[in-house]
């Protein structure tokens, strides 16, 4: 195994069995009372389980060497007595593990589960663009998943079978010590076995459990993008890229099944081969008058009582690193160190006045992508700043910086003067409004989609902040109101709907600092019109930023700054930027606000082509279609 997985240019830690171990226990401490309670019962009542035979070879040595059944009955009915009470206590700390069992699991799992939620949640927006949601929430279940098997093994299976093989060893040692010679040699051949083989064979469980989460991620990912595939008759092509995930999957488990079933005939054969060497070696001597009838009795009980726990021991040592191969991928995450955390003395960032200062701020995604570069710029209190810049410029790293979901390559941010790096996250994230190009809403009421930047919020508060953002035209016709759930992802409502809601939940949150990314593009031309006096409003006494696309939108920015290959080059508003002959912005401004574009040889005007067509800029800044920004 490589010493740290890569997957999805994620570099995972190495993580070993007594890491899954460690983090499992994570989650027992807050319960380990009942842990412990629960093994102390398991052990008590198997140790009055495996005295009970010593009484049933005295039952019949009685029987086999008495001859009136008179003066053995009285006897015979003491030593039934003496077996129920110990079945009695077998009985009574059984049913303690068993209600130890049924409060300390479901616990354990649910600390299990928060414990990786908690983690998983604090990873930084990367990592999530690595990953697929499909198998993050399939890892997780899967880790409380693997907790229970493994608990359920190794107490109801491991741990009754120490206690039974050392108690057979030390009560047959006192009858014969070459019998328990034979046993011991016995056990330690069945072990072996089983510990080295599976320990051979858990490659392959890891491998079952990783194609098991590929297929989950590949299921999940077509689901989400079921509408793109039917606009680009994508049905035929992902089903076969489905079936290909799913035979490899039939494929590696029909291996691991294959060799499950040679190591339960190895089993199969020790078991026989016991019970033939044990009797041999019994009749032996019995015939020497060393042993009793009654032993024969004990060693039946014992022997079929060690095959029964022995062979359960393939299961367990089976579904042990099964749970491990489960486990760990989650384990893997969880040790994953956060590329983005708070310092240990990080303070509450308090914001006063909203300016923004970006200082010699680089940021690259590795060596060979560098997406800003020396970036100096100070946004003023109160300012209202437009980027703009063709795609990938690294117009919206700019925003991601600001809010800590990248960390800078080098250079710095201030607010009000405060370095964010040195601030909580969720105080810096507090004091910032987004309204993103394409919100992304719960599957919750409208009501809790608005408030969710202030969740506490009225309901009066609420239907006023709809208001102002225009989303009561829409509720007005749902069934349920504000109280309407909106689907996953939001679907139930159309893309300029939800993005009402997200100007809805900006206007209620109210923080000095605001990041509007395109926030009318999904709107109507009526609907923009009615959108724009809330924005207006929005933005009042606030620190603005707007990642534009459409330049129409920006005309009254105070400033709008020009980013291309990662630098600023140039800077100004509207009116200077038209001013300028040379100004990139103009050409710009001139190619949308036109509508056409002429030719050189001044040929019939070409319509331009829709306004999010998706091409780039050519080396001059120029290009025969409609440029996306």
């Amino acid at each position: 195994m490589p010493k740290n997985k890569l997957e999805k240019n994620i570099v995972f830690p190495e993580v070993k069995l007594k890491d899954v171990l460690r983090a499992f226990w994570n989650g027992i401490k807050p319960k380990k009372w009942l842990f412990f309670t629960l093994v102390a019962s398991i052990i008590l009542g198997n140790i009055f389980s495996i005295l009970t035979p010593i009484f049933y070879k005295q039952f019949f040595d009685i029987i086999s060497i008495s001859g009136s059944k008179a003066d053995v009955a009285g006897s015979l009915i003491n030593i039934i007595i003496y077996i129920a009470i110990l079945n009695g206590f077998f009985w009574t700390f059984y049913r303690i593990a068993t209600w130890s069992n049924n409060n300390f699991q479901p616990s354990v799992i649910a600390n299990l589960k928060q414990q990786s939620y908690d983690h998983l949640m604090q990873h930084s927006y990367s990592f999530f663009a690595n990953s697929f949601a499909g198998s993050l929430v399939q890892k997780v279940n899967r880790f409380a998943r693997a907790f229970e098997t493994l608990c359920d093994r190794l107490v109801w299976d491991v741990l009754p079978l120490i206690v039974r093989v050392i108690s057979v060893l030390v009560i047959v040692f006192f009858i014969n010590k070459w019998i328990t010679l034979i046993i011991f040699i016995w056990v330690a051949i069945f072990l072996s076995f089983n510990i080295i083989f599976s320990k051979w064979k858990i490659k392959y469980d890891i491998k079952v459990a990783e194609i098991d989460s590929k297929t989950t991620g590949y299921l999940a990912d077509t689901i989400t993008n079921q509408n793109t595939i039917q606009l680009f008759n994508g049905f035929n092509f992902e089903s076969r890229g489905y079936k290909k995930v799913t035979n490899e999957q039939a494929k590696t488990t029909n291996f691991a099944w294959n060799l499950d079933s040679i190591m339960e005939a190895a089993q199969g054969f020790l078991s026989f081969a016991i019970q033939f060497i044990l009797f041999y070696f019994a009749i032996k001597y019995w015939q020497q008058g060393l042993v009793t009838i009654g032993v024969f009795v004990l060693l039946e009980f014992y022997i079929i009582s060690l095959i029964d726990q022995l062979w359960g021991f393939t299961r367990v040592v089976r579904f042990a690193y099964q749970s491990y191969a489960d486990a760990k991928e989650m384990v893997e995450i969880v040790m994953l160190p956060h590329e983005i955390k708070d310092r240990a003395n990080a303070q509450e960032l308090t914001v006063s006045k909203g300016e923004i200062d970006f200082q010699d701020l680089t940021f690259s995604f590795n060596d060979t992508r560098k997406v800003l570069e020396n970036i100096n710029l100070i946004i003023k209190p109160g300012e209202k700043v437009a980027l703009i810049g063709p795609s990938g410029a690294g117009k919206t790293t700019f925003v991601r910086l600001l809010l800590r979901l990248y960390s800078a390559t080098s250079g710095k941010i201030l607010i009000d003067g405060q370095d964010i790096a040195g601030f909580s996250q969720e105080s810096l994230r507090s004091n910032i409004s987004m309204v993103p190009q394409d919100p992304i809403l719960f599957h919750r009421t409208l009501a809790e989609n608005i408030a969710y930047g202030a969740r506490d919020a009225s309901i009066e508060k609420i239907k006023k902040a709809a208001s102002l953002a225009h989303c009561d035209e829409f509720i007005k016709e749902l069934p349920y109101g504000l109280e309407t759930y909106v689907g996953e992802r939001g679907i139930k409502l159309s893309g300029g709907e939800r993005q009402r809601v997200a100007i809805a939940r900006a206007i209620l949150k109210n923080a000095p600092i605001l990041v509007l990314d395109e926030a009318t593009s999904s709107l109507y031309s009526n609907s923009e019109m009615l959108i724009q006096d809330a924005l207006n409003n929005l933005m009042a006494d606030k620190t603005v930023i707007v990642i534009a696309h459409r330049l129409s939108t920006i005309q009254k920015m105070d400033r709008i700054i020009v980013v291309d290959n990662g630098k600023i080059i140039e800077q100004g508003s509207h009116d200077e930027l038209l001013e300028k002959d040379s100004s990139l912005y103009k050409k710009l401004w001139e190619l949308q606000a036109g509508g056409f574009l002429k030719s050189e040889k001044d040929e019939e005007p070409e319509e331009v082509a829709d306004e999010d067509d998706e091409e780039g800029w050519d080396e001059g800044g120029t290009k025969g279609t409609m440029v996306n920004f």
